[in-house]
């Protein structure tokens, strides 16, 4: 792959959670099964952007952004009167909905029935609220473009809003069941869509929210700051990198029981029937060998133990066999303990010398002759020797 293509949040969370079914996704575009939450959520998506587009009065666009929101003339209703909070009745709304509707992913009809009645309560709540309060959108479904610091980045956003002393509120309209503002602050969507927003528009982004529509709640929360969007960036860059590498690896975990790819899915698929005796031979050696690793691994571990007892209480460090003679080594390392001190050595400008608190880097500082005498025999004294003992084996020269 020659570029890295433009990252919205699904193909960004979609690659953090297993790369191999973005591959499938986005590479190969293979088809997913339609689910009925998704149907849902997008038919419902439709009915409120017809329903809110009379409103939208379109806000000023920084020069050579990517505009795909229609002009203000394409969103007024040309032959429809005016009737209602935006132009469009209960009744009318509700046909839309009826027009909009499609049973595609739903288990049953009963669950499908379900749905709909909730889809028509929802609309109905929301359009009563619509006309107590309107709001001042700029956008609605509209699709933005931007490269952030080299990544390209693009997302439809629900709803714009321009509020009150200035400024834009980026709206995202949310059909789930549960939903909070720990959600909203916590949202990567959220981080995102204020980038796109911040980068195709002059007016700043003065707040974020997931509208959960089945409470009809707005969770509003501020915009990022830079330390947030800085970590967003940096989790964009890891993806961005693996997509460039053409690293698909699969990463099972609870995601792959909802997974449509599982049947060609290297984790899950099944051995050829042809093969199925010659790899299960390997298989059952390889158990064995690792049951014999592991009873191999502890017997040498108790033998080096006795060894080393042995040689302790003997004074001595070769102990001969009937082949070979064991010599016991020494592998001696130093550690130091400078967290008590990097108050100091910071202060007296030091502390960069010991950055990863190595025995070298420490070394040098203390026998550095222009530091304080005092402070070299402090740190000195934060150092520990570890003691290691480990056995080789010699064999004699059988010729000479």
């Amino acid at each position: 792959m020659s570029s890295t293509p433009g990252l919205s949040y699904s193909s960004f969370h979609t690659y953090l959670e297993c790369p191999l079914r973005w591959k499938y996704l986005y590479v190969d575009r293979l088809p997913e099964t339609p689910r009925g939450y998704f149907s849902f959520g997008r038919v419902v998506h439709t009915v409120l952007e017809e329903l809110l587009r009379p409103l939208v009065v379109p806000g000023p666009r920084r020069a050579g952004s990517t505009d795909s929101q229609r002009t203000l003339d394409e969103w007024q209703p040309k032959s429809r009167p005016l009737s209602g909070p935006a132009g469009m009745s209960r009744e009318e709304m509700l046909a839309l909905y009826d027009r909009s509707w499609t049973a595609d992913g739903y288990t049953s009809a009963e669950e499908e029935t379900r749905y709909r009645n909730l889809g028509r309560d929802l609309l109905l709540r929301f359009y009563d609220q619509l006309e107590r309060e309107r709001p001042q959108p700029v956008a609605v479904e509209e699709h933005l473009e931007a490269r952030w610091d080299g990544i390209p980045i693009h997302g439809y956003i629900d709803r714009i809003d321009r509020v009150a002393g200035g400024g834009l509120e980026v709206v995202d309209y949310k059909t789930s069941r549960e939903l909070s503002a720990a959600d909203a602050l916590e949202s990567d969507q959220l981080s995102l869509y204020q980038v796109l927003v911040e980068s195709n528009y002059t007016e700043p982004v003065q707040g974020l929210t997931l509208y959960h529509l089945r409470s009809l709640t707005p969770h509003r929360v501020p915009p990022r700051e830079r330390a947030s969007l800085t970590s967003l960036y940096d989790r964009l860059g890891t993806v961005s990198d693996g997509i460039r590498a053409q690293a698909y690896e699969p990463t099972p975990g609870r995601q792959c029981s909802r997974c449509d790819f599982r049947a060609i899915c290297p984790e899950f698929r099944s051995v050829p029937s042809g093969d199925e005796a010659r790899l299960k031979e390997l298989v059952d050696r390889f158990d064995r060998l690792r049951s014999d690793e592991e009873r191999i691994g502890t017997e040498l571990r108790d033998t080096a133990a006795a060894l080393h007892h042995a040689a302790e209480e003997l004074g001595i460090h070769r102990l001969p066999g009937s082949r070979s003679v064991a010599v016991r080594r020494r592998d001696e390392t130093w550690q130091y303990s400078l967290d008590g001190l990097r108050p100091e050595l910071e202060r007296l400008g030091l502390a960069g010398r010991v950055s990863t608190g190595r025995p070298e880097e420490v070394r040098r500082l203390v026998r550095d002759p222009t530091v304080d005498p005092e402070l070299r025999r402090r740190v000195a004294g934060t150092g520990a020797r570890r003691v290691t003992w480990y056995w080789d084996l010699e064999r004699p020269d059988r010729d000479g």
